[in-house]
């Protein structure tokens, strides 16, 4: 059984461009998101990698720390940002953890545990499945998991808009609808009575159908 909404985040201890990390110790407090990648030097992870970088400073304001993987040794890394920096604009300015030994990749359920025990003489094929995003609460819990095929780049502005929605559903007891975005109506959630509901809304709600309730987006 892969990893599942809510699980725990497998703890792990690896070497990156930043220095070795304990996965948890290094999250701390702060919200995450670990990207992966099949393979240094490979042209739609170059993009991937250019871009999370140019938008660091979103994921700083939200308090979130942002970590990649890519099975290569830390030594290729520290190459492969040289390209993304001549490339893209940015170079990566978050760890790249080094995964030689697909150790993490396994642990991660993005590899099968058949599978060797060394990056070397692997392709990217090889590693396509090594292209989840993970964003991980406070609480080392995995609340969202997303899965792309190597010939489509990441959406990382998605993955922001979902951390806005996880961060504010965290804090109140409200659901955010279809391709919502900061600042838009919200849904209260279903585990609120009517009674309840009155108290935290006394202006009272739009409600097209008796189970939907919709209010502005709470603030603070």
């Amino acid at each position: 059984m892969g990893l599942q909404l809510g699980d725990t985040a497998p703890d792990f201890k690896a070497d990156t461009t930043e220095g070795r990390i304990s996965f948890h110790e290094w999250l701390g407090d702060s919200w995450g998101v670990l990207f992966s990648h099949p393979k240094d030097f490979t042209p739609v992870c170059t993009t991937e990698l250019g871009y999370m970088a140019r938008i660091k400073p979103e994921f700083d304001r939200r308090g979130v720390k942002i970590v990649g993987l890519s099975v290569d040794p830390v030594e290729s890394h520290k190459k492969w940002s040289q390209d993304i920096a001549e490339t893209q604009g940015t170079a990566p300015n978050f760890p790249m953890i080094g995964d030689p030994t697909l150790a993490i990749s396994k642990l991660y359920g993005m590899l099968p545990a058949s599978a060797p025990n060394s990056s070397d003489g692997r392709t990217p094929a090889d590693n396509q499945t090594v292209r989840n995003v993970f964003v991980i609460g406070p609480d080392k819990k995995i609340k969202l998991i997303l899965v792309y095929p190597m010939t489509t780049g990441r959406n990382f502005d998605e993955v922001l808009r979902v951390i806005d929605s996880l961060q504010l559903t965290a804090k109140h007891r409200v659901a955010t609808p279809a391709n919502w975005q900061e600042g838009g109506d919200v849904i209260i959630a279903g585990s609120v009575t009517d009674d309840e509901a009155k108290k935290i809304y006394p202006d009272g709600w739009k409600s097209p159908r008796p189970y939907i309730r919709i209010v502005p987006q709470p603030r603070g």
